[in-house]
């Protein structure tokens, strides 16, 4: 059996400038950093050597392939050419609340199968290997921060070049800034999942109009604002920083913001929050509020919702457990 553990990401600012229908013209860029919740894939060989047993949301048992109805898992099993095996995903978040799971089961599932068949493979290698099913051969309109943080795991500057190439740089954040960052980054379950994708097909599109690329390209230089800011301690600009790219983001698509949601933010900034944003698409999810230390309570009994704590984490996806059976 092997077993592999895969982090979640909180992305702070330029998300959407890792969609191609930025970077294919202009460099984009994000800072993100993982959590220690995680997404989790064992994979071991199956009783019956001719058939294909999953577990994850669903069950399904299956003499080859081409049967499976989980896309991602059907065209991953493709690429590697195995079978007659048993693939279980267990998460500690559920799907649809904008940390990212979508990509850390497909960065996770690659680096599973790749133990599997030791195939020896870099975190770079699997990252684009999991852009390449996710975006190319399954076409979902999404961007391609989520699959370099859940591999390289950390504080990371993300870049996307217009020739496809992806560079991470990770943050030189001192310990007491990231303490400090760790206390004062509040993460609220709003009681709402999404629909990234939809929200994600419209952003896209409107990623061409001028407008919504003039505040793309703003909360791309709002990405390296926060890296400037993490890496010196100022935390007072993060959160504000935070808060600029929030009314930025909330241009871009119909989806990522309403009435319910724009109520939370005032009220949150109204009792101590600096600055904050929905994590992921939009539409629901969690929210990460900025707050200092002496409003926090207040803050929480404002808002009323059910608190997410977390620690950062640096390891990004690892294998855990390996046996010999394999």
């Amino acid at each position: 059996m092997i077993i592999t553990r895969t982090p979640f990401r909180v992305s702070f600012c330029g998300g959407g400038t890792d969609l191609r229908s930025f970077y294919e013209r202009r460099e984009g860029c994000v800072v993100s950093a993982t959590i220690d919740k995680y997404m989790y894939l064992s994979i071991h060989p199956f009783f019956d050597p001719h058939k294909i047993s999953l577990k994850y949301s669903q069950n399904e048992l299956v003499d080859n392939v081409d049967e499976i109805k989980h896309r991602l898992l059907r065209e991953t099993l493709k690429q590697f050419g195995i079978s007659g095996v048993e693939i279980t995903s267990v998460a500690d978040v559920p799907a649809g609340t904008g940390l990212g799971s979508s990509s850390a089961f497909a960065v996770g599932l690659i680096n599973a199968l790749s133990a599997y068949a030791t195939i020896k493979t870099s975190k770079a290698e699997i990252a684009k290997n999991a852009c390449d099913i996710e975006i190319n051969r399954l076409g979902s309109p999404i961007g391609k921060q989520d699959q370099y943080a859940a591999a390289f795991g950390g504080f990371n500057f993300i870049r996307f070049l217009p020739d496809e190439t992806v560079l991470v740089e990770p943050l030189n954040i001192s310990d007491e800034t990231l303490r400090t960052l760790e206390r004062r980054a509040l993460t609220f379950y709003t009681g709402k999942t999404h629909n990234a994708e939809s929200i994600l097909v419209e952003q896209d599109r409107n990623t061409r109009e001028s407008e919504k690329t003039k505040n793309l390209e703003r909360m791309r230089e709002l990405a390296r604002e926060v890296k400037f800011a993490l890496e010196t301690g100022d935390l007072d600009r993060f959160g504000e920083a935070l808060h600029e790219n929030w009314l930025l983001k909330k241009s871009l698509a119909s989806g990522i913001a309403d009435s319910q949601i724009d109520a939370l933010y005032e009220t949150a900034l109204r009792h101590g929050a600096k600055g904050g944003k929905l994590l992921g698409a939009g539409g629901g999810g969690f929210f990460l509020l900025y707050c200092e230390e002496d409003r926090q309570d207040e803050l929480r009994n404002s808002l009323g919702l059910k608190e997410f704590p977390f620690h950062f984490e640096n390891a990004g996806t690892t294998v855990v457990f390996r046996d010999d059976l394999c």
